[in-house]
């Protein structure tokens, strides 16, 4: 199985897939974690800098610019293949729909560790459930 997590660092987990700077993507078999890689994010709209517009800011961290079209997040299902879950600490309600019609599970969470941390807390039935999905159409 695998699972990705958004990352600024390669390490902690991003607080916004959408613009996390990678993906840390774990191998994971009986249980454990046997490998893990870390993959630029040049896939998400906003890595790409196409969202960015300090005047379409909506108040939460997302910013978009006027009359911004519903951008497709087909490069980031691709990107993702092969993996079962996204751990992330957040992500709009569209990318969470995708990531779900994909077979990918979006497990958002308030976790505050690294993103190997919250791994092995999804594996051991502790990774604790919040963080959530925002009503941006990212």
């Amino acid at each position: 199985m695998r699972i990705a997590v958004p990352s600024n660092d390669g390490v902690g987990i991003s607080p916004h897939f959408g613009r996390c700077a990678c993906f840390v993507v774990f191998e994971v078999e009986e249980g454990r974690i046997k490998s893990s890689r870390v993959m630029q994010n040049g896939f998400t709209a906003h890595a790409r800098g196409e969202c960015d517009n300090p005047e379409g800011e909506h108040g939460h961290g997302h910013e978009h610019a006027p009359g911004h079209s519903h951008h497709s997040h087909a490069s980031i299902l691709e990107a993702l293949a092969g993996c079962e879950a996204v751990i992330c600490g957040g992500m709009g309600m569209r990318a969470a729909q995708d990531l779900a019609a994909n077979g990918i599970q979006a497990i958002p969470t308030p976790f505050q560790g690294t993103a190997e941390e919250a791994v092995l807390a999804l594996l051991a039935g502790s990774l604790p459930k919040g963080g959530g999905f925002c009503g941006c159409h990212s």
